[in-house]
């Protein structure tokens, strides 16, 4: 019996012992958490004066905040007389495991730091990649870009990926050249095609004054002589404008001397043989 209390003994002054590490403890960690939030809080108030991207803000955000409350987590554990050695040998084995597991992860993760910090694209801009990845961005993530069509689908493109391809960005530009392809008849007179064309392109004011548009020969064919068209216009009317002046271009050719070939077809009459 008297082994037992003793035992009760020591555990009872341990605990009161560590009465004050235990006080300092939560004083440090409520104190930590007050100052986190209120530090966070200012970073996000700094971001947005300086108008930094909003997909880098919540990037380094993220970044600082788990910094932080692992600072904070490794402080209050060593107050309570625990050695931290230990702890961070084990937390590095275990990150090393589970970085060898998500290989894959890893590799997005560090597309959308490259993505965040060098910004080849932003939330808002319409891009292209080699991948096949085609939308306007929605948002920037850690580890996917989030894109969204045309015709309203969203594309999720990994990060990784998409940061070591080529990337077609069409909202870097101010100006973008439309381009269309005409065929004409070999009986049509160039000179007048032309004058219709570029009288549809210029009565347009969508369309920029300069570079001036052109309607060049591009190819002889056995049976049409090829036109290529070519305008610029602001990229916020480009969609617009370019199927609208198609439009135009087809109802003043259709009204001009000029005439579009038709595809030849030919015809096979077979007889049936008589028995």
């Amino acid at each position: 019996m008297n082994d037992v209390e003793q035992a009760i003994r020591r555990i009872i002054d341990a605990a009161i012992d560590r009465i004050p590490s235990l006080i300092m403890a939560f004083v440090i960690l409520f104190a930590g958490l007050w100052f986190i939030k209120i530090f966070l809080n200012l970073l996000h108030k700094r971001f947005e004066k300086r108008n930094v991207d909003p997909s880098l803000r919540d990037f380094v955000s993220s970044i600082i905040k788990f910094l932080l409350y692992a600072l904070l987590i490794l402080t209050v554990v060593s107050k309570l007389g625990i050695q931290t050695t230990s702890l961070v040998a084990v937390l590095g084995a275990a990150s090393l495991s589970i970085g060898l597991a998500l290989q894959g992860s890893l590799s997005n993760f560090a597309g959308g730091v490259l993505i965040l910090l060098f910004r080849p694209f932003r939330v808002g801009d319409f891009i292209k990649s080699a991948a096949g990845a085609e939308g306007t961005v929605e948002k920037i993530d850690i580890l996917y870009s989030t894109l969204r069509t045309g015709d309203g689908l969203a594309i999720f493109s990994p990060n990784g990926p998409l940061a070591n391809s080529v990337i077609t960005n069409y909202s870097s530009i101010q100006a973008r050249r439309a381009e269309y392809g005409i065929n004409i008849t070999y009986e049509s007179n160039i000179q007048v095609a032309r004058e219709a064309i570029l009288k549809v392109l210029n009565e347009d004011e969508r369309v920029l004054k300069t570079p001036k548009p052109e309607v060049l020969v591009g190819e002889l064919t056995a049976t049409t002589v090829n036109l290529i068209v070519r305008s610029w216009i602001n990229k916020e009317n480009f969609w617009a404008a370019y199927h609208g002046n198609f439009e135009k271009i087809k109802t003043a050719i259709d009204q001009s001397a000029v005439s579009i070939p038709h595809p030849p077809q030919q015809i096979i009459v077979s007889q049936a043989k008589e028995e």
